[in-house]
């Protein structure tokens, strides 16, 4: 695990339990390994404070479309999000 990983993870800690703390810290590093290799714990530490929610799911989605919507090589960032793609989302693994 990174040390930006752990930083998130006990960052987000503050507002949520433990679990959810960890795999929200995990998906911001799959995310930066996918798409921003630069991205720093203060600069995502940053954008969460900015979030518009105070329930921390809500707030921590919006974190990840707000990244994604910084890169324009990610056009989708369910993955990346709380609940990954959702129960009604189409299955990313079928190609045309």
């Amino acid at each position: 695990m990174s040390g930006r990983t752990d930083d998130l993870a006990d960052a987000f800690g503050e507002h949520t339990d433990a679990d959810l703390a960890q795999t929200a810290a995990e998906n911001v590093a799959a995310f930066a390994e996918a798409y921003d290799e630069d991205l720093t714990a203060e600069a995502v530490l940053g954008r969460f404070e900015d979030a518009p929610y105070a329930d921390f799911r809500k707030a921590f989605n919006w974190l990840v479309g707000d990244l994604a919507a910084d890169n324009e090589d990610c056009t989708d960032s369910r993955e990346f999000r709380i609940q990954g793609f959702g129960d009604h989302a189409a299955d990313p693994t079928i190609t045309g």
